[in-house]
């Protein structure tokens, strides 16, 4: 059976997007099985991806359809920013009657997105309302007493050479957690060094998301995420959202005003609303390319065991 995806990405992290609308439940089922999503993001035996989105029919009244995130592992993660702004763009590309403004269903809930239009009249850019941060242990999850926040607390990660750090716990659907150095030349190597072993951290029961953060201005953060599920990635939405909340609770910067955050795919403009009831996040959103695969070469092109 061959099926159609589209490739976007969001600043260099990017995706499958297929709708399984326009397939049967059974092929459906058989695209978002763990092994032929780590096939599909094989970047050497497969088509190459930080992950695949499938989308399937809105679960809540006003949204136009369903998100789900299935990470390069194969695991299914709860929430994705730049993956949620590809499929604003995927959707609103194909039908202009949507306007300006969609929401989909995630795993986090129903999240709006506003959409630019570029000279060509596709979709350049999305403005996503990430919804309320949550900020207690229970919530993120992380161990400890439910109703806790975890702001600036210590932690001694595995194999880190630099003993104890500091930490700040904030889940934006998804768990991730925050780590402010003092020199923003090394955050990328500490994603890299340190955050396998801080995404399965004993403290994180869904494991977490990790990132190493600075700040470089009052209003300005260099920022290296190791992703739960994908490794190290040009950019993380979800991350810059979390990382925004965690400056803003530590007063590092300043709730209500832009923050960028820069990637390494580039920069994402962030916004926490004063009373932390909500996360603005703006970025842009490419087309890579459209193809077709066959799931029945799976089995002859999969990655030797």
């Amino acid at each position: 059976m061959r099926v159609g995806f589209t490739k976007l990405h969001g600043l260099g992290n990017d995706f499958l997007v297929v709708d399984t609308r326009a397939l049967t439940a059974e092929v459906a089922a058989a695209l978002q099985e763990p092994d032929t999503v780590r096939w599909l993001c094989d970047r050497q035996f497969g088509v190459g991806g930080d992950g695949v989105l499938a989308l399937s029919a809105p679960r809540t009244a006003g949204a136009v359809a369903t998100m789900r995130v299935l990470n390069a592992d194969g695991s299914e993660a709860e929430m994705c920013g730049n993956g949620i702004r590809c499929v604003a763009k995927f959707l609103r590309d194909r039908d202009p009657a949507l306007g300006d403004r969609l929401v989909i269903d995630t795993g986090a809930g129903p999240l709006a997105c506003g959409v630019a239009l570029g000279a060509d009249g596709t979709v350049a850019a999305v403005t996503v309302d990430m919804g309320r941060p949550r900020l207690t242990r229970g919530e993120v999850p992380a161990t400890g007493p439910a109703d806790e926040r975890w702001i600036d607390g210590a932690i001694v990660i595995p194999g880190d050479p630099a003993g104890e750090r500091r930490l700040t716990a904030v889940s934006m659907g998804n768990p991730h957690a925050v780590v402010f150095v003092d020199d923003a030349a090394t955050v990328h190597a500490l994603a890299r060094q340190v955050g396998p072993a801080l995404e399965t951290h004993a403290a994180f029961p869904r494991k977490t998301n990790a990132e190493f953060a600075a700040m470089t201005a009052p209003d300005t953060i260099a920022l290296g995420v190791w992703e739960r599920g994908c490794g190290i990635t040009l950019a993380c939405g979800t991350g810059a959202c979390a990382t925004a909340v965690a400056a803003c609770l530590t007063g590092r910067a300043t709730v209500g005003q832009p923050i960028t955050v820069h990637l390494p795919g580039g920069p994402l403009v962030i916004t926490v609303a004063a009373d932390y009831a909500g996360v603005s996040m703006q970025g842009p959103a490419r087309l890579a390319f459209v193809g077709e695969v066959d799931l029945a070469d799976r089995a002859r092109a999969a990655r030797p065991a």
